[in-house]
């Protein structure tokens, strides 16, 4: 049995992308945990504390992921989320290939840690996630 490397939650409304990112993070040790849209979402974060998140940009509205981010780094000390706002946040997004839209991380506007463009290549990946946790 490998040693757990830490627990992921997926918040991602498509079924085939969560495969797509559970299959080489638990083949790597991680334990991998899905919510299927932004509300479940923060709901399960209060409730397994994950070593990190992976979110999707575009879900019920095509602004989830980044209503998600804003709540859960909110720099309210009264936040319902102050506990959980140094978990790392990797954001999914296909908007770089897809629009002339460009965006990176910004602790004010966009407070997440990295992005990864989709298609999700699956080392790169493993990768990133690695690089989060180190940081943490």
């Amino acid at each position: 049995m490998t040693e757990l490397k830490g627990h992921i939650l997926v918040i991602d409304d498509d079924p085939d992308m969560v495969e797509a990112l559970r299959m080489p993070l638990e083949a790597n040790g991680y334990q991998v945990s899905h919510a299927a849209n932004g509300a479940l979402g923060l709901k399960m974060v209060r409730q397994l504390v994950p070593d990190a998140i992976i979110l999707d940009v575009m879900m019920d509205t095509a602004t989830e992921g980044f209503q998600v981010s804003l709540v859960l780094r909110s720099p309210d000390p009264k936040s319902e989320y102050a506990a959980f706002r140094r978990i790392p946040i990797l954001m999914l997004t296909s908007i770089h290939s897809t629009t002339p839209l460009r965006f990176g991380p910004d602790q004010d506007y966009l407070p997440v840690d990295a992005f990864i463009d989709k298609p999700i290549d699956p080392d790169r990946l493993v990768a990133k996630v690695g690089e989060l946790l180190a940081k943490k």
